[in-house]
């Protein structure tokens, strides 16, 4: 989901086939549109949960889609991964922030390791000279400068 211009994506796989994907916001109608829609959807498609929007001032279209994306958008991860970002939880959502996530570090194994790379880096940079700094001569010409 993103909120800023109200667009859903989601896709879902079984046994390494898509099944659906859906991809809609309001400035681009429907993206992608694969497969049946999911039991979750149908409300929405049915005109169920119409969108319950506020035009912008001097606007007076309607919302562009028959229902909000962003509200599809939670009640599909509730439905794919058990729990919600925004909106009232239910009794059996999974509390997303009390789940840990390790994190690895990938690298090619002849690779250098990081620490050797930032200390040749380090040794590189000791070696260079300190900067010089020119000005132009009134004859066009490069005058070394003391410092900034």
């Amino acid at each position: 989901m993103h909120s800023v211009v109200d667009w859903l994506a989601f896709a879902v796989w079984e046994d390494g086939r898509l099944v659906r994907s859906l991809s809609l916001s309001p400035d681009s109608g429907i993206i992608e549109n694969i497969g049946e829609p999911l039991p979750f959807e149908l409300p929405y498609w049915a005109g169920e949960r119409p969108a319950d929007t506020v035009p912008w001032p001097g606007e007076e279209e309607p919302y562009a889609l028959p229902f909000h994306p962003l509200d599809l958008g939670e009640d599909a991860l509730r439905a794919l991964c058990g729990f919600i970002q925004e909106g009232r939880p239910e009794p059996d959502d999974v509390d997303a922030d009390a789940i840990e996530l390790y994190g690895f570090h990938v690298r090619e194994p002849h690779r250098p390791d990081p620490a050797e790379k930032e200390a040749e880096l380090r040794r590189a940079v000791e070696a260079i000279d300190p900067p010089r700094f020119y000005t132009l001569g009134p004859d066009g010409s490069l005058i070394e400068r003391d410092g900034l």
